[in-house]
């Protein structure tokens, strides 16, 4: 059994490394038939060290700063091929593709970066810190303000961007010999100034029950995540009443880790196919568009 799991994870590495590198291939493609980067032209840099399924964490950004690049121009600094294919391809700000160590300092050498922002907690963040005169910022992507967001990792940026004064709050208890009061700045959440999208159904005498549970998590510390124990019931329930509408929002990583944390987030993506099948005046939602309009506008 355990010859078999290790073929199983030596093919699944084989396929990863192979979509990896037909993305570089792609993308260096693309990359030639857009014109180069003027130099000495961005002040701000976006670190962004991941692929497709952390893109959630990049595009809750896209319009903040493309309003800050009206000041201070911006360009994206992908490291990962995959995802830098998606932000190509998307609302991006320009996207400078930079996948080994001397692409990065090729890049900054030849540009006037004065500010770095982190929406992450990877670890190759840290290949980027080693780059001094410039400011290091965490401005986190709008998720968890849980575990996440109280980690020692903090006291590696110079400072950090946060929502309000509960997260000043737990970075006070959490955190030892950490300046909260200079090393934070809050912001509120920009993103909620530039919710979009209209709503796919009319509201009527129905109840909107919005659901957006995170994900499973990576570590027991973080298992924070509700599908699998009672997301499902508690949905089918919600389906049952014909008095209710439910807009179903989950996090984008849910079932990523946990294989039956996955199955239940698909069955309740079913169940809701189903019960508007039977009713199509319900209008229940499943709702993985890359923006919160939708979210925002529940009531």
């Amino acid at each position: 059994m355990g010859a078999v799991k290790d073929v199983k994870k030596a093919y699944r590495l084989l396929r990863k490394a192979m979509r990896s590198r037909s993305a570089v291939q792609r993308v260096r493609r693309t990359l030639e038939t857009i014109p180069p980067h003027p130099e000495g032209h961005y002040k701000i840099a976006v670190y962004f060290a991941d692929g497709a399924v952390n893109m959630y964490q990049m595009r809750q950004w896209y319009r903040p700063l493309a309003e800050l690049d009206k000041l201070w121009p911006v360009v994206v600094l992908a490291r990962n091929a995959v995802g830098a294919e998606k932000l190509i391809a998307e609302d991006a700000p320009p996207v400078a593709f930079v996948p080994t160590v001397r692409d990065l300092e090729q890049f900054i050498r030849d540009q006037d970066i004065r500010i770095v922002l982190y929406v992450n907690q990877n670890t190759r963040n840290f290949q980027m810190f080693r780059y001094g005169r410039r400011w290091h910022v965490f401005i986190n992507h709008g998720e968890s303000d849980k575990m996440y967001m109280t980690t020692n990792q903090y006291k590696a940026y110079d400072y950090a961007l946060v929502a309000g004064q509960a997260a000043r709050d737990r970075l006070s208890r959490t955190l030892w010999d950490f300046d909260v009061d200079a090393r934070t700045i809050e912001i509120g959440r920009p993103q909620a100034d530039h919710f979009s999208g209209a709503l796919p159904y009319t509201p009527d005498e129905r109840t909107v029950v919005l659901y957006a549970p995170t994900w499973e998590g990576d570590r027991p510390s973080a298992h924070y995540g509700s599908i699998a124990t009672h997301g499902e019931t508690l949905v089918n329930a919600l389906l049952a009443t014909a008095t209710h509408r439910v807009v179903y929002r989950p996090h984008p990583r849910s079932g990523v880790v946990d294989d039956e944390y996955g199955a239940a987030h698909r069955r309740i993506i079913a169940a809701i196919a189903a019960a508007n099948s039977a009713d199509p005046g319900a209008h229940h939602i499943y709702d993985d568009g890359p923006e919160l309009g939708l979210a925002a506008r529940c009531r």
